[in-house]
């Protein structure tokens, strides 16, 4: 199987994508997950349903929306420019933008899930220890929770990489900038060239049952650990 130069750059566009999406959501979902795991209050379901919103909404609804408040007129491309960073629709920091929010829930559920599995003894018996709040998160519940924080990684990078509602609709289709594997295979469909779209997608389908594979056997260590 051999890749075209323009296929090649889409694909290292695509992991540079998802690898960034990645560590930022690792870092932003990680807090948010936390407090979803402990928290008592009554936002908890509100925040919980709008994390969850990506899984239900259309993407090219919830790119719809990313296009106009990142546009000129939107509250966001407002912000962007004052800070002096421009527009980011149909760039890669718009692309990072639209990833982070549709794979969002992707990372945060599985981290939630991991956190709540911690319970609270670990926690009380690292307090009786005299270990401040943030010992232990950082000490405690992160090495508790590797198995989910590993689950978190694998499918918002898994994620990522299968994109194209969202990504199409606040990237387009720009070589070398926003021209990712899904855009790379649409339009290889559209100007007829089936042969590259079936190496591209073919590659696609093997990254996908890797994917899968590895989840399942994480989840049955995870099993066994547990059991």
């Amino acid at each position: 199987m051999s890749f075209a130069a323009d296929d090649l750059q889409a694909i290292r566009l695509t992991l540079e994508l998802a690898a960034t999406t990645t560590l930022v959501l690792l870092v932003l979902a990680a807090p948010l997950a936390w407090w979803l795991a402990r928290t008592r209050s009554r936002w908890r379901g509100p925040v919980s349903a709008v994390v969850a919103l990506p899984l239900v909404l259309p993407p090219t609804v919830l790119g719809f929306y990313l296009l106009v408040s990142l546009g000129p007129q939107g509250w966001g491309g407002q912000l962007t420019q004052a800070l002096g960073l421009g527009l980011l629709p149909f760039t890669f920091g718009g692309l990072l933008v639209g990833s982070i929010v549709y794979s969002l829930p992707f990372a945060v559920q599985p981290l939630q899930h991991a956190f709540e599995a911690v319970g609270r003894r670990p926690l009380e018996a690292a307090a009786t220890l005299r270990a401040g709040p943030w010992d232990r998160f950082f000490h405690v519940v992160l090495p508790l929770s590797r198995g989910g924080i590993v689950q978190a990684a694998v499918l918002t990078f898994a994620h990522t990489v299968g994109e194209f509602g969202v990504v199409l609709m606040i990237g387009g289709n720009i070589p070398e900038q926003t021209r990712v594997v899904s855009t790379q295979i649409y339009g290889h469909v559209e100007a007829l060239q089936y042969t590259q779209a079936h190496a591209l997608s073919a590659a696609m389908l093997a990254f996908s049952f890797a994917v899968l594979l590895a989840l399942a056997m994480l989840n049955r260590r995870s099993t066994r650990v547990l059991g």
